[in-house]
């Protein structure tokens, strides 16, 4: 599924269950929050932090999923083309980069 389908996906999704679009203020919040799931998984698993009983078996995947949700939203709701934005910020990236990295004595084994 390209970044367009999911816009469209989440859109189709919204019209026919979602009733409407949060407004963007609700949508940012929700997107703040998903991002703290996300988060607290990451912590526990790859941090110093412990799983609280029951949190075990929280799945990444979906917390990811749960943050690209509501940025499609965002995106579908200020006419954002994220295939675009995302192709440019490549773009961006790399003139900005293209050595930046590769240089960096803090990067190599």
């Amino acid at each position: 599924m390209t970044l367009q389908e999911a816009q469209h996906a989440v859109d189709e999704w919204i019209r026919t269950y979602g009733v409407r679009y949060f407004n963007e203020l609700t949508n940012m919040a929700c997107l703040t929050e998903e991002v703290g799931e996300l988060a607290r998984i990451i912590a526990r698993r790859y941090g110093e932090q412990s799983f609280k009983a029951g949190e075990e078996k929280a799945d990444l995947g979906d917390e990811m999923a749960d943050v690209l949700w509501v940025l499609l939203c965002l995106a579908n709701q200020t006419g954002t083309d994220l295939t675009a934005a995302f192709q440019r910020n490549i773009e961006k990236k790399t003139r900005r980069d293209a050595q930046r990295h590769i240089n960096n004595k803090k990067l190599k084994p």
